[in-house]
């Protein structure tokens, strides 16, 4: 094993979090995806946890996710990463704000649904933005937290806001490459009407991302965003006292 490849399996040092039987299987999970892939060399061992944890600890599973990520990535970041120009379109319909942090220190994002139209959308575009988003509220994680927590306000989505291709690409992406990122959404003000989306798009989601969906009613809104949120950190528009850019591109 050559000294890059000790350094990689050791984390940059010794790991002092978690268990020593999943980070042994964790140093299995990168030999068997290196030997396929040598660009595997480059993920840390936290995104290979991750990825082992996605798939309940079967390294085999587990490598086969990391192997189709890192064919991915290349392919949906040619150059490292998405810039603001290549989602501008996007950004400027102010349909999400990545601002403020819950009680857990994962960071927030608040969508509104909306304002999303898919007779105003390119598909290619979406899933950019997409990974843009994702990129940058990964990069506001403090230190020792690896998931973040989102808000979907669907007041005032309707029909014409239903766009279910949209949906399950944003789905499949933070599933199958953003995995184990994802600690909670709330669903609020959500309309009757949004349920028949919500039934085509549900079988898609895989079941351990099930269970982080919560759906708020509106008599519960109030204390459930209370505790999970600080007042400081919630929007002003929840009764809280901060106060969200609009329009909302990635907060810098």
């Amino acid at each position: 094993m050559d000294s890059q490849q000790t350094v990689k399996t050791n984390g940059h040092g010794r790991h002092n979090d978690g268990d020593a039987a999943e980070w042994k299987q964790v140093a299995e999970l990168r030999a068997v995806t290196e030997a396929q892939d040598p660009a595997c060399k480059e993920e840390d061992d936290y995104m290979l946890r991750r990825f082992l944890r996605a798939r309940d600890h079967h390294i085999g599973k587990a490598s086969a996710m990391l192997l189709k990520y890192l064919k991915w990535k290349p392919t949906a970041k040619p150059n490292g990463s998405i810039s603001e120009a290549e989602v501008a379109h996007e950004l400027s319909q102010g349909k999400l704000c990545l601002q403020g942090q819950d009680r857990q220190g994962r960071p927030m994002i608040y969508g509104f649904g909306a304002r999303h139209h898919p007779s105003n959308r390119d598909l290619d575009e979406f899933k950019r933005y997409v990974v843009y988003v994702l990129d940058a509220t990964v990069a506001r994680l403090p230190p020792g937290q690896e998931k973040f927590a989102a808000v979907a306000d669907l007041k005032g989505w309707g029909y014409s806001n239903c766009d279910i291709r949209a949906y399950l690409a944003a789905l499949d992406i933070m599933q199958n490459y953003y995995p184990e990122r994802l600690g909670r959404v709330f669903l609020v003000h959500v309309p009757y009407v949004f349920m028949a989306a919500w039934k085509i798009v549900y079988p898609f989601i895989d079941d351990n991302t099930k269970k982080k969906f919560v759906f708020v009613s509106d008599k519960d809104l109030d204390r459930t965003l209370r505790e999970a949120i600080d007042d400081a950190q919630l929007p002003e528009m929840y009764g809280g006292k901060l106060k969200l850019a609009s329009p909302a591109p990635a907060a810098k």
